[in-house]
């Protein structure tokens, strides 16, 4: 299974597979035209509550990743997460995320998580 994560705004490769956008929002400044995504998927990112309590503080990173780990068994996230395993079997695949400190970010822990719990 090869898993990779990066920012949605850098330039596309040929080695990325399918690129799938792990954003709740779509990224500022992103024209849905030039993204050359596979796929976004909303519904296995953070809770906003999640999302807004980590503020992307990487001080916060550990608790966050224990609790967004613990989201993903929920059932609104379940599905979302069940397909991403699904791709990253099938193919390889980036997770995308506008987020500019990308290893503190949730596209790393689902990258972790799809690693681990296969």
């Amino acid at each position: 299974m090869n898993v990779t994560y990066r920012r949605i705004y850098e330039e596309a490769s040929p080695s990325d597979g399918t690129r799938v956008l792990v954003d709740r929002v779509w990224p500022r400044g992103m024209r849905k035209d030039s993204a050359r995504l596979d796929e976004w998927m909303r519904d296995v990112a953070p809770s906003t509550e999640l999302r807004r309590w980590y503020g992307h503080d990487p001080d916060r990173f550990t608790e966050f990743r224990r609790r967004y780990f613990a989201e993903l068994r929920e059932p609104e996230r379940r599905d979302a997460a069940e397909r991403l395993r699904e791709l990253a079997e099938e193919h390889d695949l980036t997770l995308l995320t506008a987020t500019r400190d990308v290893d503190h970010s949730q596209a790393a822990v689902l990258a972790e998580w799809l690693r681990t719990h296969s």
